[in-house]
C-alpha cells in the first residue's frame, strides 16, 4: 500500500534513474498524465505495467479510485510526462489525500528541469523562488511580477513558445531592461541552449531567429539587488503628487522619465506610501 511519486527524464531518456527503473517495474499500476506519451518511454525501458489516466482535468474526481486500490493493497507509481511529478504537473490531490488516510508515499527522485536549469545559471542558488508559469494575460502577468519587485532570491519560471516573447517584454516593463535573465531551452535535448542577457537584449536575440523562439523554457531571473544611491528628494516628492491622480505604475513612469530614473525603483517606494 504504497505510492512512489517517480521523477523521469525531461528529454534525454538517459537520465532515468536506476531506481526509478525498478520502481516501475516493481508497481501493480503506474498513473500517468498521458498515458500515450508515457507508454512509449515504458516501451523504450521495457516496462510492461497497466497505465491509468490522472491529468489536470479528472485527478479530483479520479483520486477515490485510486485510492480505493491502494488501500486494497497495490503499489502505485505516479509520473508525469517529463520530470518530478507535482512541479507543475497533476498529483497534488492524490498525495494530499493519501496523507489524509495514512498511505504511504515515497518519492523517487530525478530529472526537473527547474533545478537544472538553475544549476547552471550562474545566478546565485542558495534561495530561489519557483513561480511555474505565469498568467496568460498581460495585466495579470504584469501585476503577478509587479509583486515580485523587490524579491531578493533569483527567480525561476516557465514558459511556452506562444507567450515567451509577451513575458520577456512584461518583465522588461516591470523590472526595467538591465535586469539579467538566463533563458534554458529544451533542456537535455538535442537543441538544448544556455543563454544570459539583460532582458532587453534577450528580446533582440530571440528577435533575431525566430527558431531561437521554439521550444520549451525555463527563465532564471536574478533578484533584487537594493540600489544604495539617494534619489533626489525632488524626485519623491513628484511621485507622491503624481501618486495622488494616477495609478501607481504611471506616476512611477512619469516620474522616472522626468529625473531619469529606474521605474522600478519608484514604484517599490511607490508602494511604500501606500502602506
Amino acid at each position: 500500500m504504497t505510492l512512489y511519486i517517480v521523477a523521469t527524464p525531461i528529454g534525454n531518456l538517459d537520465d532515468i534513474t536506476l531506481r526509478a527503473i525498478d520502481t516501475l517495474k516493481g508497481v501493480d499500476l503506474i498513473a500517468a498524465e498521458d498515458t500515450r506519451h508515457s507508454g512509449l518511454l515504458l516501451q523504450h525501458l521495457g516496462i510492461k505495467a497497466k497505465l491509468f489516466s490522472l491529468h489536470d482535468h479528472n485527478e479530483q474526481e479520479k483520486v477515490h479510485i485510486l485510492i480505493e486500490k491502494l488501500q486494497s493493497g497495490l503499489s502505485i507509481a505516479l509520473i508525469s510526462d517529463a520530470g518530478t511529478p507535482l512541479i507543475n504537473d497533476p498529483g497534488y490531490h492524490l498525495v494530499k489525500t493519501c496523507r489524509e488516510n495514512d498511505i504511504k508515499v515515497v518519492p523517487i527522485p530525478g530529472a526537473c528541469a527547474a533545478i537544472a536549469a538553475l544549476s547552471v545559471a550562474g545566478l546565485p542558488s542558495d534561495k530561489f523562488i519557483y513561480e511555474g508559469f505565469l498568467p496568460a494575460k498581460s495585466k495579470a502577468r504584469q501585476d503577478s511580477l509587479a509583486s515580485l519587485i523587490t524579491e531578493p532570491r533569483t527567480l525561476i519560471f516557465y514558459e511556452s513558445t506562444h507567450r515567451l516573447l509577451d513575458t520577456l517584454k512584461d518583465m522588461q516593463t516591470i523590472f526595467g531592461a538591465d535586469k539579467q535573465i538566463v533563458l534554458a531551452k529544451e533542456l537535455t535535448k538535442t537543441w538544448e541552449t544556455i543563454v544570459s542577457f539583460p532582458v532587453n537584449e534577450l528580446i533582440n536575440w530571440l528577435n533575431q531567429d525566430p527558431s531561437r523562439q521554439k521550444g520549451e523554457f525555463v527563465l532564471i531571473v536574478t533578484g533584487y539587488t537594493e540600489v544604495n544611491n539617494d534619489i533626489d528628494p525632488k524626485a519623491i516628492n513628484t511621485l507622491k503628487l503624481l501618486q495622488k491622480e494616477l495609478p501607481l505604475k504611471k506616476a512611477a513612469a512619469i516620474t522616472a522619465e522626468i529625473y531619469g530614473l529606474k521605474k522600478n525603483q519608484l514604484y517599490q517606494i511607490g508602494l511604500n506610501f501606500e502602506d
